[in-house]
């Protein structure tokens, strides 16, 4: 075969078998297909779309291009849920111990900040001692003493996937959903998973802000990774407002482990972590439909036992045995810390949610280039919702930034952010099932 006959086939609107696809993520691989041929064949998939059927041959050829997990050892379900982003978004490090503790294995593989978004690495990286790259042999010891472990991508797992987002990332070429879904479930598969739930994430702090377009992005994954052979459904959730009342990355932890230790809880974060759990359980036999494994899953927060697993997953990747008992004695604390309140008075209607995330990585809690180095510190934390009073009297959210300059940019930059006048809030936090 030849690489430009096969982006000519697609440049005209063709449909590529998947011994072609197969061929060209070879040479993706390889080296054998240079990055022009990659980048044009990229284009013309974003011109011109696959089906169903050339999005499982993508999918599953990228899936093959490195190693493959086997959780077949394992004497319950390997579940695992993707998120596409957004601003407070903390649910993995409550889900993935809450499956452990309802009698499933969690192999989370997590990503980095991207763009306005959070990343879990990150905030991982904020626990001293947490290894979020380990090899597969502590990777594989985790999950087995702890029932689940949250890491990065490791080298050997779709590497075909990592040149190929490369390319796409400086070709205009990323926002294609084709491409999107094979990007996202080949590193999914390779974790060989035997059920699998999307959070498909729409609103103003979203990649897909528009419902459209989130409704179009989960059901190509949805059909795609069951047409793969993984069982999944998709959540469309709300991102017109942070998920969690805390964004960055050392706040977001800590606000992950009062809601484990039922200090607080966040009520819409709350409801879509209970939510995907529950999916989670229906998916892996572990329930008998959504509903039940919700009230497995909350259960789980209730008794403790979340708690438990995350504490023990925490331990056995490095991380302080004690660290749930007393997180406060090794998160980073920023040095300014300031309350931020608006001066006319009203309900808040409006927040650019996107742009609180902006604000989070311009105090150095994410990456402006990719050398960056994340200040875990900084962030915000109680984070005033929809709905809630605005004015003098009313705390709209708390800085906590590096220096005094920063504290005074960065609550600018919230204020900025709320709005008293706008739609509103629609009161709905999960929007559809698909699946």
């Amino acid at each position: 075969m030849l690489p430009q006959e096969i982006i000519r086939t697609k440049r005209d609107g063709g449909t590529l078998s998947a011994a072609e696809i197969a061929f060209m993520v070879e040479g993706l691989t390889s080296g054998a297909v240079t990055e022009g041929q990659v980048a044009a064949f990229a284009m013309a998939v974003f011109f011109n779309g696959m089906n169903t059927d050339e999005r499982v041959a993508l999918t599953l050829a990228m899936r093959d291009s490195g190693t493959v997990l086997d959780w077949s050892d394992l004497d319950g379900p390997a579940l695992d849920k993707h998120s596409t982003g957004g601003i407070g978004d903390n649910v993995s490090l409550m889900l993935a111990p809450a499956l452990a503790a309802c009698g499933a294995y969690c192999p989370m593989i997590s990503g980095r900040g991207l763009g306005h978004t959070g990343g879990t690495l990150d905030k991982l990286d904020s626990i001293p001692g947490y290894r979020t790259q380990p090899d597969n042999a502590l990777f594989r010891h985790a999950v087995q003493a702890a029932g689940c472990a949250v890491i990065g991508q490791t080298v050997d797992l779709a590497p075909a996937d990592k040149r190929f987002y490369g390319i796409r990332d400086v070709t205009a070429t990323v926002e294609s959903i084709d491409l999107i879904t094979a990007s996202i479930l080949s590193k999914k598969l390779a974790a060989g998973l035997g059920g699998l739930v999307l959070d498909v994430k729409t609103g103003s702090g979203a990649f897909m802000a528009r419902p459209e377009d989130a409704q179009g992005l989960a059901e190509s994954l949805v059909r795609v990774s069951n047409g793969a052979g993984l069982p999944t459904s998709a959540l469309i959730t709300d991102m017109n407002e942070p998920l969690a009342s805390a964004a960055g990355n050392a706040v977001e932890v800590r606000n992950a482990v009062d809601f484990l230790t039922g200090k607080r809880r966040d009520p819409r974060l709350y409801e879509v972590t209970v939510a995907l759990g529950g999916e989670l359980l229906a998916l892996g036999g572990l329930a008998a439909d959504a509903e039940a494994g919700r009230g497995k899953f909350a259960a789980s927060f209730d008794s403790g036992a979340a708690a438990e697993r995350f504490g023990k997953m925490t331990a056995e990747l490095g991380g302080p045995a004690d660290f749930v008992e007393r997180p406060e004695a090794y998160l980073e604390a920023a040095p300014v810390v300031r309350d931020v309140h608006l001066d006319e008075t009203g309900a808040v209607a409006a927040i650019d949610t996107r742009a609180i995330g902006i604000a989070v990585v311009e105090m150095g809690g994410g990456r402006k280039r990719a050398a960056d180095e994340i200040d875990h510190a900084v962030g915000f934390t109680d984070l005033a919702g929809l709905g809630a009073p605005a004015g003098p009297g009313d705390l709209l959210g708390r800085v906590h930034a590096r220096d005094e300059a920063m504290a005074e940019r960065a609550a600018d930059a919230l204020k900025a952010a709320y709005g008293l006048d706008g739609p509103g809030s629609s009161g709905r936090t999960v929007y559809e099932r698909i699946g």
